[in-house]
């Protein structure tokens, strides 16, 4: 079934219509040829990807394992079609950032994507943390943790701040969760993605309690700090995407604080584009009640955020 732009017969040009032929003669000697030349426009196997992605800003790493899966997944479609070993990728992940850098936003991205690709067959995304795996009694969290992996089968189940599933020690219902969790990401590899999510520090705490942990995920992803002026493409990104404007006088109040908050903030209590987003959807309310007040407004107006209507405390 084809489920979008990643099936692989519109990205490599294989036989939809007859006109590409696989000729398999000797296992060692196998040769692909097409009887039509294939338009260099769309001879970029990646370019969708490019384009999906293009709105996270900075991410290279990631975008780069996006293209390295997708392309395991073609040349392993097309190693099976002439008879070679293929091998399955396991893509549970470790997504480790501070707060604000995207890692919600990624795994959405993700479940979307690799349903695309083929790779879940819902592509469904569940939030979830430790109160909803963790149960009041023995027994109660391996059922709560097996009913929540149930609902994620073909999909994304992500679990944010997952170090929490280590803080009660020996004794915590939490070692169960992580346990039951293992299992399951052991027994339903393929079926369902495991993203655990948190800070940087306190998910490599978690990580060296549990010993073998680590190895059941073969993608870590770390989630830098957007620098300022990723901050700012970001707010400007947002406002274009609501069709507002920001002025270059609100462009340079917002560089300001944002240089401010950095330096006064610890890295773990700065929200980076959480932040952004909060300002701008603020500023968006203060512009509204600005213009209510004027009466009579010009389209221009209508897109304008200026510097007065920044809200920054």
């Amino acid at each position: 079934m084809n489920k979008g732009w990643f099936d692989v017969e519109s990205q490599v040009s294989f036989n939809k219509n007859g006109q590409i032929n696989i000729v398999l003669h000797e296992r060692d000697n196998i040769v692909t040829e097409s009887n039509e030349q294939i338009n260099m426009e769309s001879n970029d196997p990646f370019k969708r990807i490019d384009q999906d992605f293009s709105s996270f800003i900075g991410m290279e790493r990631l975008k780069d394992t996006i293209k390295e899966i997708y392309a395991n997944i073609q040349i392993n479609q097309q190693r099976e079609k002439v008879g070679l070993k293929t091998q399955q990728q396991v893509l549970h992940m470790l997504f480790k950032g501070n707060p604000g850098t995207g890692k919600t936003t990624v795994a959405r991205k993700l479940a979307k994507a690799f349903y695309e690709m083929n790779i879940l067959s819902k592509g469904h995304f569940i939030e979830a943390e430790r109160a909803d795996l963790v149960g009041e009694y023995i027994g109660h969290t391996a059922q709560k943790t097996r009913e929540l992996v149930q609902k994620a089968m073909g999909g994304v189940l992500f679990v944010d701040e997952a170090y929490s599933l280590a803080r009660g020690g020996e004794k915590d219902f939490g070692k169960e969760a992580i346990d039951t969790l293992v299992k399951h990401m052991e027994d339903h590899h393929s079926e369902f993605i495991l993203i655990l999510a948190g800070y940087p520090g306190e998910m490599d705490q978690f990580l060296s309690l549990n010993p073998g942990l680590a190895s059941r995920f073969p993608i870590v992803m770390d989630f830098e700090d957007y620098t300022i002026n990723q901050l700012l493409t970001i707010a400007k990104q947002m406002a274009m995407e609501r069709e507002y404007q920001i002025t270059k006088e609100a462009e340079w109040k917002l560089r300001d604080y944002l240089m401010k908050q950095k330096q006064k903030h610890s890295y773990n209590n700065f929200s980076n584009a959480r932040f952004v987003r909060n300002t701008i959807e603020k500023s968006i309310r203060k512009h509204a009640v600005r213009l209510m007040k004027k009466q009579r407004y010009s389209t221009e107006e209508l897109m304008l955020i200026t510097k007065d209507d920044l809200m920054l405390d």
